[in-house]
């Protein structure tokens, strides 16, 4: 008879399920768990390790390179009366004095966004105010230039109401009414601006010093006159309008000022007070017209109506474009740039191509310079929204990145 043959066993209930052993079979060994090889770390490369350096070493930098540029400033300043002629510090006074004005219609139009085609009338009752105070009021002349640009205050709180509830393109015809008006003015009002031949203008006098070329005044053998005297002074005024301007623009106020430039209905929203905002800071502006109007006064010795016209109110407004809007600096750099501009090309007239003497019946000097600064707001618009102040601004990153770069570059390994 023969065996049953056996059958391989198929999983169920009584019999193991796959993978578990059988009863008596000896247990399946469970591998131990590998540990990792340790790695031998990749040589770094010294030029990617560092690759940028901390963020906090670009303020340093920026503080080194501004008080350089403070310091040397400071020296120039002081060293230019000992080595100028009388021409140079003319034009530098003038371009001093178009810096003030520019760093106030800046603060109004840049800032503010607040167009105004009036600032010469400002300029106007600053220089007249203090010839009349002075002179015929008898005040003395430090006196007289401040109660000067507190008239000229005064006259921007006159117009305060209407350039707090008008922008924009509005407003600028509003304040091209105050050229015509101060033109008739002083046109007519003999008595006070003494017409058409104006009137001359009382040195000023400053804790016994006269700012005239009398009496003689010989500082390290270089005899000092009236030019060289009201050089300081000009500085003196030119720091301190700036200073204050730049305080204004990075406080609350200047904050407020921008948000109403960019943002009128948020600015609104966020409680600032847009039309005391916008009064407030066309009396300031107004202010610092007339500053400016004192120290070309006193720069001219004799002020004249037909100084303070409409052509004079568009040079401003070239300024702050070609230097930058809402930027002090951008300001100075831009009056610099439109006031010494007629002047050099007056002075090389002869040595310059299409340029003739004033009077000679081609392209005058004045008309050469209004016709380059145009061309220039045109490039400006284009090419450097943000003006001479941007483009400053620009070239110094770029620096500073190269700086920074080689700072954090490493040294190069020795040869052996």
């Amino acid at each position: 008879m023969s065996e049953p043959t056996p059958t391989a066993a198929t999983p169920g209930r009584d019999s193991p399920a796959a993978g578990t052993p059988e009863p008596g079979a000896p247990a399946p060994s469970t591998p131990a768990p590998s540990t990792p090889a340790p790695s031998t770390p990749a040589p770094s490369t010294p030029a990617l390790s560092t690759p940028w350096p901390a963020r906090g070493t670009a303020r340093p930098l920026r503080a080194v390179l501004r008080l350089a540029v403070l310091a040397v400033s400071v020296m120039v300043s002081v060293a230019v009366p000992f080595y100028l002629e009388g021409f140079w510090l003319q034009t530098g006074l003038f371009a001093m004095s178009a810096a003030i004005g520019a760093i106030g219609i800046n603060l109004l139009t840049g800032a503010t966004g607040q167009l105004s085609l009036g600032h010469a009338f400002f300029l106007a009752v600053g220089a007249y105010s203090y010839v009349f105070l002075s002179t015929d009021l008898g005040l003395p002349t430090p006196l007289a230039a401040v109660a000067a640009v507190i008239v000229a205050g005064v006259s921007g709180g006159l117009f305060s109401p209407i350039a707090g509830r008008l922008r924009g393109a509005y407003l600028g015809i509003a304040t091209l009414a105050l050229i015509f008006v101060g033109q008739h003015i002083l046109f007519n009002a003999e008595p006070v601006t003494g017409g058409f031949n104006g009137r001359p203008v009382p040195p000023m006098e400053l804790f016994g010093l006269v700012f005239a070329d009398t009496p003689e005044l010989v500082v390290l053998n270089v005899p000092f006159g009236s030019l060289e005297r009201l050089w300081f002074l000009g500085i003196a005024l030119l720091a301190g309008a700036a200073v204050f301007a730049r305080g204004v623009l990075r406080g609350r106020p200047g904050l407020a000022m921008n948000t109403i430039r960019d943002h009128e209905i948020a600015a609104g929203v966020m409680g600032v007070p847009v039309a005391r905002y916008r009064a407030g800071v066309f009396v300031l502006s107004s202010m610092y017209g007339g500053l400016a109007g004192v120290l070309v006064a006193l720069v001219f010795q004799q002020v004249v109506p037909d100084y303070f016209g409409m052509l004079l109110s568009l040079d401003y407004l070239a300024m702050i474009v070609i230097g930058g809007l809402g930027s002090v600096a951008g300001a100075v750099a831009g009056a610099a740039f439109v006031s010494l501009l007629p002047q050099l090309l007056t002075r090389y007239s002869d040595a310059l191509p299409l340029v003739a003497e004033p009077g000679s019946g081609g392209v005058s000097p004045a008309e050469a310079a209004r016709i380059l600064y145009g061309a220039a707001v045109v490039a400006v618009v284009l090419f450097l929204p943000g003006g001479l102040a941007g483009l400053a601004t620009r070239l110094g990153r770029v620096r500073l990145k190269e700086l920074r770069w080689a700072k954090s570059a490493p040294a190069p390994a020795s040869r052996r």
